[in-house]
């Protein structure tokens, strides 16, 4: 399949957001009386090949497959398959931080491995273990690479998920420069931004020094992370009144009571705000933003089905689903 000129590819994503779940569709299902309530209507869209009499056990295979698809089918058509990249590079270092463990605690973790449109478990796992993929690019086989080297001398865990973490960042800024499409490049500096903020959040609850914060927070933000270093072993109070002083003391304004802040509502605020971002795509007719937007989308769809069909099997009232869930796109 040729890729499209984006003039030729935004109109095909309009098309693919048809797919995705209304919101008056998701709300019915967080108002359905029982699983097999939510079942039926699943069964009138794109997952209902995957709704039979005990779907809620295996949907995890059909909510993989639905994304995968869709990434396939993306990656094969946009103008540059690197803007799908810039998406679903996430899943990539999910992938390697995952097999690296596999590797060096001598488990099988395959079952961890989430489809990212360009790398296969087959390569994953060759530059893990031999710390050479021609595929794989130099900036995340040197990522490997000191990841093996700090295992081997401190016998630590959780440096693999540190450094991965913030070569992840790393690399997610410089594609985006490289892809020289300003309104994504702002989107990930935001993504980077809300990272920063909520790992500055656990770090202050959870006492750790300002040496070992500056190992964890990505200085490719727009948030300088000498500012973020300055209150990390300060109070949460302290913590609050800079985030009041930032570009998005709007949207985190709401979550701070008493000089308290909830770091979990802080998660789903964060995803919200990328998906409003998102929503400029729908009046943009040229550029990567709706291709962009229509992988996040499938994305929070996914969380939230995922959310309602667990909710569901444990009893989760349908005020708490609604507390959890992710704002969708255009909603």
């Amino acid at each position: 399949m040729k890729p499209y000129s984006y003039h030729e590819l935004n109109p095909l994503i309009r098309l693919k957001e048809l797919e995705l779940i209304p919101a008056e569709l998701m709300e019915r299902m967080i108002q359905a009386k029982d699983i097999q309530e939510v079942g039926e209507l699943l069964k009138t869209t794109v997952y209902a090949e995957y709704v039979n009499d005990d779907f809620e056990d295996n949907f995890e295979e059909g909510l993989a497959l639905e994304q995968r698809k869709l990434i396939e089918e993306l990656a094969a058509i946009a103008p540059k398959p690197k803007i799908v990249w810039a998406y679903t590079m996430r899943f990539t270092f999910h992938n390697l931080k995952a097999m690296t463990k596999a590797e060096l605690l001598e488990e099988n973790f395959d079952d961890l491995y989430i489809y990212d449109g360009f790398y296969s478990l087959d390569q994953i796992k060759s530059a893990v273990k031999t710390g050479a993929a021609s595929d794989l690019p130099e900036a995340i086989l040197a990522s490997v690479q000191e990841v093996k080297q700090h295992f081997a001398e401190s016998n630590s865990l959780q440096g693999i998920d540190i450094i991965f973490d913030r070569d992840y960042l790393r690399c997610m800024r410089s594609l985006g420069e490289e892809l020289d499409s300003p309104e994504l490049l702002d989107e990930i500096i935001s993504f980077i931004d809300f990272t920063n903020i909520v790992m500055t959040g656990r770090g202050i609850k959870q006492k750790r020094s300002k040496g070992f914060m500056s190992t964890v927070l990505s200085s490719q933000g727009s948030i300088p992370k000498e500012d973020l270093l300055n209150v990390v072993e300060e109070s949460m109070g302290r913590f609050t009144e800079f985030l009041l002083t930032t570009d998005y003391a709007d949207v985190i304004a709401p979550l701070i009571q008493d000089g308290t802040i909830d770091l979990a509502q802080l998660e789903k605020i964060r995803d919200n705000y990328l998906t409003g971002r998102f929503d400029l795509a729908q009046v943009q007719a040229f550029g990567p933003l709706p291709l962009l937007a229509l992988l996040n989308a499938k994305e929070v769809e996914i969380k939230n089905l995922r959310l309602l069909i667990v909710g569901k099997r444990v009893g989760i009232t349908e005020e708490h689903l609604r507390e959890r869930m992710r704002e969708t796109y255009g909603a």
